[in-house]
């Protein structure tokens, strides 16, 4: 699918600047992540019961240090600390370690995400991936690079030979969406929980076709939007529509988007 547009003040070489800055910046809040990886560093709750360690808190500090040192009057809405108002339309949104629960498992498929949004618009991802050394990262009108070189979304047209990923398969269920997994599940032809940004990294990256996340929040899904869609596929809510903010996601390889979308719909 062809990006849309870009802002005549958001046209290479100052997009490419800020992706750059976005790519080194999310490298180094990962090597702090890794100093906390398979230690056993302790578990917190957070007030919605969801687990934070020391090693979300630092990553975010760090994001947040760098953002406001080279670009002071940037806005910053962080998982961990919140939001920091912006003179400018650009606004940083950042979850310093997507799929915490992987994390503390020791199971290296988690994620650092930074997006970049531009009066309200993704126009920019990073998903680096530390314990794995995988970086996935995109700009509107640049293309999406994986590990240095051109990534692109698979070129499979078929259900019966699409890999299907989902993050939490009982969570599908509790939000109203087990009639539509169920329905995908049957006329896929291999289902994996390769969850949180891994599975949209695959998506993105042609080693899988669908990814299912019923509960999305805007920093688990800034940094996606943009990489998925530069890939050549689509980064939606559940309804279809193109969006950061829509509380959940459907990522797919394109080629699939619309037979996706119908069987979801059929099962609502």
């Amino acid at each position: 699918m062809p990006s849309a547009s870009v802002p005549p003040d958001l046209q290479a070489p100052s997009l490419r600047m800020l992706l750059d800055f976005a790519v080194d910046a999310a490298w180094r809040a990962g090597k702090i992540t890794l100093e906390y990886f398979q230690t056993g560093t302790p578990v917190e709750r957070k007030t919605d019961t969801s687990p934070v360690t020391l090693a979300d808190r630092r990553a975010e500090e760090a994001l947040r240090e760098r953002i406001q040192a080279h670009f002071p009057g940037h806005g910053i809405l962080g998982e961990e600390f919140g939001e920091l108002p912006g003179r400018t339309p650009y606004r940083w949104i950042l979850d310093p370690l997507d799929g915490t629960r992987s994390f503390i498992q020791g199971v290296p498929l988690y994620g650092v995400l930074l997006g970049l949004e531009y009066a309200g618009r993704a126009i920019l991802g990073v998903a680096h991936f530390p314990a794995l050394d995988e970086t996935a990262y995109a700009a509107r009108g640049e293309g999406c690079y994986w590990n240095g070189r051109r990534a692109a979304v698979s070129a499979v047209d078929r259900l019966p030979e699409a890999v299907l990923l989902a993050t939490d398969v009982a969570s599908l269920y509790t939000e109203g969406r087990g009639r539509a997994f169920e329905a995908l599940q049957a006329q896929t032809g291999l289902l994996r929980t390769w969850g949180d940004c891994y599975g949209h990294l695959l998506v993105a990256t042609g080693r899988a076709e669908i990814m299912l996340d019923s509960i999305m929040n805007i920093w688990d899904c800034a940094a996606l939007q943009p990489i998925l869609e530069e890939a050549g596929g689509t980064f939606t809510d559940w309804t279809g529509t193109a969006t950061h903010t829509g509380g959940n996601a459907v990522s797919t390889n394109g080629h699939l988007f619309g037979a996706v979308m119908q069987i979801i719909a059929a099962a609502h």
